[in-house]
């Protein structure tokens, strides 16, 4: 049997003008910037210097105007109080290029951005003074033009396009911003959301994983230990399959036949649709002959906020993602 996984803060006269007068003086003696304290703390982090797959890049003073390009880099500079001026779009959200649980964060809509393609002469005329391009394809050439317009922050050397981690993108992002403590409040927040699942549901512990996405025209693909899905699930304390990385390497995922399908199955297969429909999975016969569907293993993922949030790789949608998939992971996962 398959699962269907659905959709889911008076007084007198005299004593009035007492505490006014108070009040006014305390504040002249305030700071004479105008400066407030969690200003004065972002600003001290500059100049900073970050490493990053081509060499090291400067961030001279706080920036005003971000353009975020990067697989979440919109949603984790949301996530430290930041709106970017640009964003990329990667998961087809449309609105302000983000996900639903972050979409209400911004309060002038963002310019919409390219993603593959990158507009250069749309991102230039932003005026951005930082470029986020933290989770991408890792382009040298794409690198080199984005730096001539302002300081961009790639990705962290020796990861495979697309695969930098959660923790990687919200230590980097955080410091380029000056929120280098915000950065690890979030990352701790996140890990103890996890832990908390874990502790829940202690079956998934040292289970094996396979998670596979559908693109169409009956075209199957298997993520590896890099990508963001899978990460995901080791967070849960499961391993990804090792005959499905060993499939592949240098990228996050990787293309299966039909024929080899269950290559999916482990002790927990998640599948979903990324072009298609999920009925279109539930009507694969191949797909339902794999062991693990036989042996109500797998999950098919249904309702498309789940699946972005599941896929963003980013802190907010994974606690959202994590909310939603945990009891229907723990319910289908091979007993022990």
């Amino acid at each position: 049997m398959r699962s269907r996984l659905g959709n889911i803060r008076r007084f007198g006269g005299l004593l009035s003008v007492v505490l006014l007068a108070t009040v006014l003086s305390a504040c002249g003696q305030g700071d004479p910037s105008g400066e407030s304290s969690d200003e004065a703390t972002d600003n001290a982090a500059f100049p900073v210097t970050l490493s990053s797959k081509f060499g090291e890049v400067t961030v001279p003073e706080k920036p005003e105007r971000v353009v975020a390009l990067g697989w979440s880099d919109a949603e984790t500079a949301l996530d430290l109080g930041v709106q970017p001026v640009g964003v990329s779009d990667w998961l087809d959200f449309g609105g302000n290029g983000v996900g639903p649980w972050a979409a209400g964060e911004f309060t002038e809509p963002p310019e919409m951005l390219g993603t593959n393609e990158i507009d250069y002469e749309k991102v230039a005329s932003l005026e951005p003074d930082l470029i986020l391009n933290t989770r991408s394809d890792g382009s040298r050439e794409k690198h080199q033009t984005l730096s001539k317009i302002a300081p961009t922050l790639a990705p962290p050397a020796d990861t495979v396009p697309y695969g930098t981690s959660w923790r990687q993108q919200l230590d980097l992002v955080s410091k380029a911003l000056g929120k280098p403590e915000a950065g690890q409040a979030r990352i701790a927040e996140v890990e103890r959301a996890f832990s908390e699942a874990l502790s829940q549901y202690p079956q998934l512990q040292d289970k094996t994983v396979g998670v596979g996405a559908y693109y169409g025209s009956n075209q199957y693909g298997a993520y590896l230990t890099g990508d963001s899905r899978v990460r995901f699930m080791r967070e849960l304390g499961m391993t990804n399959k090792p005959e499905i990385d060993e499939l592949g390497s240098g990228s996050f995922y990787v293309d299966i036949s039909r024929e080899r399908l269950d290559v999916l199955s482990a002790d927990l297969t998640v599948v979903f649709a990324i072009n298609g429909s999920s009925q279109q999975l539930r009507q694969d016969q191949l797909l339902d002959r794999i062991s693990a569907a036989k042996d109500d293993r797998l999950v098919i993922l249904d309702d498309p906020d789940v699946i972005s949030a599941f896929s963003s790789g980013s802190a907010s949608g994974m606690e959202y993602a994590l909310q939603q998939v945990a009891p229907v992971f723990a319910e289908h996962v091979a007993e022990s």
